[in-house]
């Protein structure tokens, strides 16, 4: 297993009202991120906020290539980014944490019970289920591959795993007390990374 130490390259933030950051996720041009009470997004440039959703948002956050998709316990509701209208709810398994797409479906972290599910975006059945042996936080696509974010025992640190077995192939550690919560791929060599203790996003150069 590769083992590395996480490279901070930039910080988003503090945002006002923000206490943390919970799932993150990104369009393009803009940043979303679940703030509790709200899914807002920044530009990636400014760092300014330029849009907010009022809703419950206390986990993981995902884009599809046209919708929002926000994560609240057991369920995922589908949002028209533009709006904010809530266009379709799935119930899923169990309560998640992290979201993210890829594959054309989308992929659900399980907090404490150390999983990450493939999930039907139409039916919320699970196709498949990966373990892992940390608590899951954010989920992510980069590349064709899966990784992950874990915060346990005051450690935090982004996993690539092979997506058949669950296998940990690197390990990307974060500095003492920089826990991760959400988790997603900039589309080219960095990740978004949700603060677990203050309302920031950080961007973490993805190793190579």
């Amino acid at each position: 297993m590769i083992q590395t130490t996480a490279e901070i390259i930039r910080e988003y933030g503090p945002f006002d009202g923000v206490e943390n950051v919970a799932g993150v996720t990104t369009d393009g041009q803009r940043v979303w991120f679940a703030s509790g009470t709200a899914i807002n997004a920044f530009d990636a440039e400014t760092g300014e906020i330029v849009s907010t959703v009022d809703m419950a948002a206390h986990a993981g956050t995902a884009f599809d290539g046209s919708h929002l998709y926000q994560l609240d316990e057991d369920r995922i509701f589908k949002l028209d980014p533009s709006t904010g209208d809530v266009l379709s709810t799935i119930s899923v398994p169990a309560d998640g944490s992290g979201l993210t797409w890829a594959e054309g479906t989308l992929w659900m972290g399980q907090h404490s019970d150390g999983k990450i599910h493939q999930i039907d975006p139409e039916t919320g059945a699970t196709l498949r289920t990966i373990e892992s042996d940390r608590f899951v936080t954010g989920v992510t696509w980069a590349d064709g591959d899966l990784w992950h974010a874990t915060w346990q025992d005051e450690e935090s640190e982004l996993r690539r795993v092979d997506p058949a077995t669950g296998e940990v192939l690197e390990s990307v550690r974060m500095p003492p007390g920089a826990g991760i919560s959400g988790i997603e791929s900039d589309g080219a060599d960095n990740f978004f990374c949700g603060n677990t203790s203050a309302g920031t996003v950080r961007v973490i150069r993805r190793p190579h």
